[in-house]
């Protein structure tokens, strides 16, 4: 006896190799016969969202908007198909007529259950709206006479979505990025446009150097920001239409990018830090060449 309890603790010791090998581990029988279920600690992991009490909606289904701003642009943009409002009863009055106009489904839930829904460390200030993604628009739908934004694998949400906010406020007709090396339109960085998501379009392409070269052939002047251009952007000509082309943080503008913009510019900054973040740059240029641009008639 003592022996073969001896041995017990080896044949459980050897079961992991023996399943890293491929092969199946041998299932112990109960007192009548029947496979034991393994123990807890064995058992696959369950999934994050499950241990929470729900599951995760799909990003390509569904996107998640919190944050007061963001809500109350996307439930007035007639754009946005709307599936769902979560509100606290503080919010939703404060939203009454805009759930009133967009008859959105809306159910009242208190703070905690609505952290629950969105995600985690989201600061939804008593709003989670569930809705369909917006439909990414082509390039050749861009106004003949457009101002756009081209990102350049940016793929922080927050500055994606501080440029969407900046684009927005300066009248910007699209935003230009790649579908792979590019974030969610959704959650933090709808939370970080504070609306602006509702008002500028994306464009959505699998080639950026392709894209710019069909903005080239739509009579678009192609600008790239770079640090190390020789000519400062106020110098630059510009001229509508525009595309204004940001690299991202650290990489900058990729070579093929760089090849097929018609000019590079830089942001002339006589303080001791010669380099901005991709969004603050964004804002500066945008501020600069608007002054230049003529108004669209």
């Amino acid at each position: 006896m003592t022996r073969k309890k001896s041995q017990r603790p080896r044949d459980f010791a050897a079961r992991p190799s023996r399943e890293a090998a491929g092969e199946a581990a041998p299932r112990r029988a109960g007192k009548d016969g029947a496979a034991k279920r393994p123990a807890p600690e064995q058992r696959a992991p369950r999934r994050e969202s499950a241990d929470r009490g729900r599951r995760e909606p799909r990003a390509s289904a569904v996107a998640q908007i919190y944050g007061f701003h963001s809500v109350s642009a996307a439930l007035q943009a007639p754009r946005r198909k709307l599936i769902r409002l979560y509100a606290t009863k503080a919010a939703a009055e404060r939203l009454s007529a805009e759930i009133a106009a967009s008859g959105v489904e809306t159910q009242i839930l208190g703070a905690e259950e609505i952290a629950l829904r969105a995600p985690r460390e989201a600061v939804h200030q008593g709003v989670l709206l569930e809705a369909r993604p917006l439909e990414p628009i082509d390039i050749a739908d861009l106004p003949e006479r457009g101002l756009v934004i081209v990102l350049d694998q940016v793929t922080d949400p927050h500055n994606v979505g501080a440029i969407l906010r900046t684009a927005a406020a300066f009248g910007v007709d699209a935003l230009v990025t790649t579908e792979r090396h590019s974030p969610e339109f959704t959650g933090a960085l709808a939370k970080s446009a504070s609306g602006g998501l509702e008002h500028v379009p994306i464009c959505s392409v699998v080639n950026l150097s392709r894209a710019l070269t069909e903005l080239g052939e739509l009579g678009y002047l192609r600008i790239g920001l770079a640090s190390e251009a020789t000519e400062t952007i106020e110098a630059t000509h510009v001229a509508r239409p525009l595309a204004l082309v940001l690299g991202a943080e650290g990489k900058g503008l990729r070579r093929l990018t760089r090849d097929h913009c018609d000019a590079l510019a830089r942001l002339e900054t006589p303080g001791a830090i010669k380099s901005l973040n991709v969004s603050n740059a964004c804002a500066v240029a945008l501020a600069l060449v608007s002054r230049k641009l003529t108004p669209v008639a």
